[in-house]
């Protein structure tokens, strides 16, 4: 088959890659990253260098694949990341209905259900429902976890303060996900031949906040680090003091608003997805200790 994956070289996007590759698919990965024709090439792909906000680049990286992988960044800018997310979605739609690429997997999240109380992920449920709207295309809306690499950003915190928290208290449950394990459900929905739109959740592990402090404070030697519940306020001050955008900062505020009140986990319990991700926190507890 011929795929086209977005997303450049990432999380994500790499590992896609490579296992496609390695099953015998044309595979053409789209970077806005001149630097990284060379390292896409390496892989055995085919570089598309480009905007994604550019919808006669992107109808001509579409053309002639039999499947797309569409992405949008997790920060697309630094201001207006919810419009510019959903504009980057409309790019994507309007080049799969002039190319009529036949199948797409739409990387999504647990919580794009809702139009509210979701952060950045509102976005993502704006784009789904334009993907609604693409007659020719068979979707699957593969709705991710909170990917385990987003703790990376805590380790600051960690060494700073010597604890790890959210504004959500610590018997709050959350669906997790490695990318490793996104990349692989990816590469299966792909080659799929699907005539309708599906929703597939990809967790690999679904865990309480308490356990993120238990698990990854043992791996780094710290087995007393406790787990703190801010408040919203707290939440987006010290976003905003370690140098986030302000617009970043309020939605990630507001994301984890929707975990305490379970807006964002909601659809995962309510659809009884199951976990079917082969990475658990346990595992990425090794991977956390070499980046500590």
């Amino acid at each position: 088959m011929k795929i086209t994956i977005t997303g450049s070289l990432g999380n994500v996007a790499k590992p896609l890659t490579q296992q496609l590759v390695g099953e015998g698919h044309t595979v053409t990965v789209i970077s806005s990253n001149e630097s990284r024709r060379q390292d896409i090439e390496s892989l055995g792909a085919i570089p598309a260098i480009g905007s994604i906000t550019d919808v006669n680049f992107l109808t001509e990286a579409f053309t002639g694949a039999d499947a797309v992988f569409v992405m949008t960044p997790p920060a697309i800018s630094e201001n207006n990341i919810v419009e510019n997310t959903i504009n980057a979605g409309k790019n994507y739609a309007e080049a799969l209905k002039t190319t009529k690429v036949k199948r797409a997997v739409m990387l999504s999240s647990v919580g794009a259900e809702s139009p509210v109380e979701n952060g950045p992920i509102k976005g993502l449920h704006h784009i789904e429902k334009l993907y609604h709207e693409v007659e020719n295309t068979a979707f699957t809306f593969l709705r991710a976890g909170y990917f385990y690499t987003n703790f990376f950003n805590d380790i600051p915190l960690i060494q700073n303060a010597g604890i790890i928290g959210g504004n959500y208290p610590e018997n709050t449950e959350i669906p997790l996900v490695h990318p490793a394990d996104i990349a692989k459900a990816a590469a299966e929905e792909l080659v799929k031949n699907e005539n309708s739109n599906t929703i597939r959740y990809i967790v690999g592990d679904n865990r309480k906040a308490s356990d993120f402090a238990k698990v990854l404070g043992a791996s780094i030697a710290k087995p007393e680090l406790p787990w703190v519940e801010f408040s919203d306020e707290d939440s987006l001050n010290g976003m905003l003091q370690a140098g986030l955008p302000k617009d970043m900062a309020e939605l990630y505020t507001e994301m984890g608003r929707g975990m305490r009140t379970g807006v964002v986990q909601k659809d995962f319990i309510e659809h009884g997805a199951s976990v079917t991700g082969n990475i658990k926190l346990e595992d990425f507890a090794k991977e956390f200790a070499r980046g500590f």
